[in-house]
């Protein structure tokens, strides 16, 4: 591996060893031999068990998650052994549309690299385009080396990663974004993980333009769009995590809600989902609001009725849901 072009600082090294220290041999952790001895020792398992229990849907996503891991664990496997001593690439592309969970799964990636000892901390950095490119002459590579540093160790999460490119003005300073990037990520792949989202299409775009770019990364997700049924598990899972729930009728209603909501534009799967929720919980307060002297139950306090999702006005301009 070459040296850095561009060296992260941040880094720490180990303090001086005492006599002391040295005296006392520290007693070696036991070689993990079989996979399961791997995953008892990382608990990364238990962070895919999250994955499966807090993400609805997403069956295929989840599948591809499970098989870098067991890449991962097979290579640390192959290491304890003596086979191999160069850690694989792990950069990724999460393509899809908003609100399909890149972001979240991202964040469990992060903690399965860290437990499996790829990463050192295991934290998550999002940015996009605005967190790593200057408006002027000198101010890209400072904001760039910047947003590296904190990253240093976990995962760097670009969003909408195709911005970086805009070839059609010649005063953009993103292609200095990317030399950078592309450095980083090739001489300081063991201490970095680099995760590119955005639209598929977009995307395709960005890696033709970049082939550079385009050959560093070892993963490509690409995130379904959430069914209707999904959707509205989502719904109950984020009332529930808030203490509120649907009656019968308003349940129905939001499943209605979602079949017109879903073909209009800008849909944005489960962050419209939430969005929904917020406004039908606002109309739930209102509603409560005007009965001022009623003294509320936790039941009248919990509940979403009908009136509180069909008061939208995608019911008022509906786009007719195929069959």
């Amino acid at each position: 591996m070459g040296t850095p072009l561009y060296s992260i600082p941040g880094s720490t090294s180990a303090p001086p060893e005492t006599p002391e220290a040295a005296a006392t041999p520290a007693t070696p952790a036991a070689v993990a031999r079989t996979v399961g001895e791997v995953l008892a020792q990382s608990q990364a398992d238990a962070v895919m068990d999250e994955l499966d229990r807090d993400l609805v849907g997403l069956a295929p996503i989840k599948a591809r998650i499970r098989d870098i891991a067991a890449l991962l664990v097979i290579d640390k496997l192959r290491m304890n052994l003596g086979l191999q001593a160069q850690a694989p690439s792990l950069h990724m592309s999460f393509t899809g549309n908003p609100g399909t969970g890149k972001t979240t799964v991202a964040l469990r990636m992060a903690q399965i690299l860290f437990r499996l000892g790829y990463v050192r901390k295991g934290h998550l950095v999002a940015v996009t385009r605005d967190d790593l490119v200057g408006q002027y002459i000198g101010h890209t590579a400072p904001k760039t080396r910047e947003v590296l540093k904190r990253a240093m160790g976990g995962v760097l999460f670009i969003d909408e990663a195709y911005y970086l490119y805009r070839p059609e003005n010649e005063r953009d300073y993103g292609q200095e974004a990317i030399e950078i990037l592309l450095q980083v990520m090739e001489n300081q792949r063991d201490d970095l993980v680099v995760i590119l989202a955005g639209y598929k299409d977009r995307m395709d775009t960005f890696f033709l333009s970049n082939p550079g770019m385009s050959s560093r990364i070892a993963h490509h997700l690409d995130f379904p769009d959430y069914s209707a049924d999904d959707l509205l598990r989502i719904a109950d899972k984020l009332l529930r995590q808030q203490n509120y729930h649907f009656t019968g009728a308003a349940r129905a209603a939001f499943e209605e809600y979602l079949g017109y909501r879903i073909r209009q534009p800008h849909f944005a799967n489960a962050r419209s989902v939430r969005n929904a929720l917020d406004r039908a919980r606002l109309r739930q307060a209102s509603r409560l609001f005007a009965e001022r002297d009623r003294e509320f139950t936790p039941e009248d306090l919990t509940t979403i009725e009908a009136a509180d999702i069909r008061a939208s006005r995608v019911f008022q301009t509906p786009t007719a849901p195929s069959h």
